[in-house]
């Protein structure tokens, strides 16, 4: 018999950087035999962090998808990179995953990046469990680790492991659900079971109780079962113990040395025994608010959740299967495109080994290569079937540097490369942008692009560099002007005429029409780059003909693209045009459009006019010894302050904070805490720059203008 979905376990490995989770990885496929012998991360011979760059750099950048059978149950493992430049990559491997294991370093408890995580396993409901790792190091500290998981996630944290003799020697780990003791041999590998010693007994039974209390608590029958009898069948026990990590009333705890591969075999057991396969989880949510059952006879629907561009492959796609059974040479419609795209070959992964299959079935997580018109997001489908699993939700981008333009040749090329590594990783944003006359790029954190630009150096030869972006500032006006033009050239053959008389002021959503003109026509104008335009056509007498307007509204438009204060985009403005002069030969659609030009640069000058700067709202999430530097930091950067908060043993900081002034933030906000600190940022609002800056930016345009 093959496979089945209830066999399934998809695991996501996640925490911060340098917790191990790696090195866990490959203790975990070795001592399901996948592997037969350990590799490490020094001697970049792990089955994770297989790329190039990830062997140079020595830490994980994308995230790695593994499997190991282990009794009945086909295992897939997905280790995630730890630095918060990548959570594109946590983000969307916790999309398909069933359950996560939170990895702790026990020398350093709860840090930034296990919080950060935290969010996703709320968000996604995900069951989770932890794995306090390093027990081996010198410096380890269980006790405080475990403390700092309780008083940050809940009394839900319940250890089913502690250590005998954790640091340095570290070989016995006391495991209060089976009730015995695990003693490794040196260099780890299969432990031998004891008793568990006199002094510790006491402690062992208090929390196997509570481990059965919280089995019991799940079901009634097995609450009163418990009260009679005091005890449960380890069935019973196990399912107790699925329903209570299925609802996210119990995070288990596990110890581990994953370097001396003491403590993984464990954790596979109970992934084995106790964690939820697919159909346990609640349907799949659809992008129509409706859902899918993870079953084998539904319909075939796969999501891609992942796609990577590997030399000498090409583009190559993780996939999980939500419904039905994929086969190898299936036609599938791509429901965001409609394209129909063959899938010659599937594949299940060990980091960069691929083994062929003929297919895949729901619940599970393969591999394809090759697909044309499918990227990360996209929803595949049999025929006939019109389902679109809901798609990954990416974090707003916290950096962002402008390019510096090479060569016209190579611009090309370096753009060509820039959007095909967008289509892997949706958190790089790419923007070209008119206004501001430069193509800027958008991601994550500093991290993040300076690989970018190493990907692209070692692939293409082009080196990208980097330079500050221009800010998206606006142009508006404070209070009403008014005035006339008369555009006037007679050359050659027909001249040029047009007179126009309009007046300008701010707008406001359902502000009243003027009182003293007769507004015959009204036109409302979402800007594109955001804001709007409101254009009253008040001509009484035909002193210009209608058929002008248009032309008129077009000038407007043409000032506004490019302002006259810095040449930022123009904004919520209310223009009436109430008379004027036309010729009935020299005048023209061109003559209009020019003399509206230089009428409306004349009274916006004369209308209070204001720059206004785009306000980011910023949270930070800093140990408490940094929050004092990040403070005064943030003053430097003329910074509000809206609110602050402790979360777990980290304070929250919310600050609201000019764009201008967020210029490689990430870069000082890891030096003033050490890397322990994190941030996001979000758009809030546009809001007029200081009198003393508006100035100085105004003469810088000029000067700029002149030398032009």
């Amino acid at each position: 018999m093959g496979l089945e979905t209830k066999n399934i376990r998809n695991i996501v490995l996640l925490g911060h950087s340098g917790s191990g989770k790696t090195s866990l990885s490959e203790a975990m496929l070795f001592e399901a035999k996948e592997l037969s012998r350990l590799g490490n991360i020094e001697g970049k011979s792990t089955t994770s962090d297989f790329t190039n760059i990830e062997k140079e750099k020595g830490n994980s950048l994308f995230s790695t998808l593994m499997h190991a059978k282990w009794k009945d149950s086909k295992i897939n493992i997905i280790d995630t990179p730890g630095l918060d430049d990548f959570v594109g990559e946590v983000i969307s491997s916790m999309k398909v995953a069933d359950t996560a294991a939170v990895v702790l370093n026990s020398t350093s408890g709860v840090e930034v990046g296990t919080e950060l995580v935290w969010e996703y396993i709320e968000k996604y409901k995900t069951p989770a469990f932890f794995v306090i790792n390093h027990m081996d190091h010198d410096k380890s500290d269980y006790e405080r680790t475990l403390e700092q998981a309780k008083s940050r996630f809940g009394n839900k944290v319940i250890p089913l492991q502690f250590p005998y003799n954790q640091g340095t020697g570290f070989n016995k780990i006391v495991d209060a659900l089976r009730m015995v003791m695990y003693v490794f041999p040196e260099g780890g590998g299969k432990p031998e079971k004891q008793a568990i010693p006199e002094d510790v007994l006491e402690k062992a039974q208090e929390l196997h109780n509570l481990i059965v209390e919280t089995a019991a608590e799940e079901d009634e029958e097995l609450m009163e079962k418990f009260f009679e009898e005091g005890s449960l069948t380890e069935e019973e026990l196990s399912d107790g113990l699925k329903k209570a990590l299925i609802n996210q009333d119990f995070f288990p705890v596990f110890i581990t040395s994953s370097k001396q591969n003491m403590g993984a075999g464990r954790i596979m057991g109970f992934i084995n025994d106790i964690v939820p396969s697919p159909e346990d989880r609640a349907p799949a949510k659809l992008e129509d608010g409706n859902t899918l059952e993870c079953k084998t006879d539904g319909p075939a629907v796969m999501f891609i959740f992942k796609t990577m561009s590997e030399p000498q492959v090409g583009l190559v796609s993780y996939f999980k299967v939500y419904s039905g059974v994929i086969k190898a040479g299936a036609d599938l419609v791509n429901q965001e495109n409609r394209s129909v795209e063959r899938l010659n070959q599937l594949f299940v992964s060990n980091g960069k080994t691929r083994e062929n299959v003929d297919e895949i079935i729901a619940g599970d997580i393969g591999v394809t290569v090759k697909l044309k018109n499918s990227h990360t997001n996209n929803t595949l489908t049999e025929k006939g079937v019109d389902i679109k699993i809901e798609k990954i939700h990416f974090p707003e981008p916290r950096v962002r540097e402008a390019i510096i333009p090479p060569g016209k040749a190579e611009m090309e090329k370096l753009m060509k490369s820039l959007h095909q590594i967008a289509e892997e990783d949706p958190t790089l944003i790419i923007e070209q942008n008119s206004t501001l006359k430069q193509t800027i790029i958008h991601g994550q954190g500093q991290l993040h692009l300076d690989i970018i630009s190493y990907r692209i150096e070692k692939t293409q030869g082009i080196s990208m560099e980097l330079t500050k972006p221009k800010v998206p500032y606006r142009e508006t006006i404070t209070k009403m002007a008014q005035g006339s033009y008369r555009h006037k050239k007679q050359t050659g053959g027909a001249g040029q005429f047009a007179e126009v008389h309009m007046r300008i002021e701010p707008f406001t959503e359902g502000m009243p029409n003027p009182s003293d003109l007769t507004v015959r026509n009204t036109e409302e104008e979402e800007l594109p780059w955001g804001g709007k335009l409101s254009f009253l056509w008040c001509i009484v007498g035909g002193s210009i003909d209608k058929n002008y307007s248009s032309a008129i509204k077009k000038g407007i438009l043409q000032k506004m693209e490019e302002g006259p204060l810095t040449g930022s985009n123009v904004q919520d403005i209310r223009v009436s045009v109430y008379d004027g002069k036309m010729h009935p030969v020299d005048s023209s659609d061109m003559a209009f459009m020019i003399a509206t030009s230089y009428l409306f640069k004349d009274i916006f000058t004369q209308a209070g006019p204001k720059l206004l700067e785009p306000i980011y709202e910023v949270e930070i999430l800093t140990p408490e010894e940094s929050m004092g530097d990040i403070m005064s930091d943030l003053q430097t950067r003329r910074a509000i302050i809206q609110g602050m908060d402790s979360e777990g043993h980290y304070q929250k900081i919310i600050a609201k904070v000019p764009l201008a002034e967020l210029y490689r933030y990430s870069s000082t906000l890891r030096s003033l805490s050490q890397g322990r600190a994190k941030f996001s940022r979000k758009f809030s609002e546009y809001s007029p720059v200081p009198h003393d800056l508006q100035q100085s930016l105004i003469n810088e345009y000029k000067a700029h203008e002149e030398e032009d």
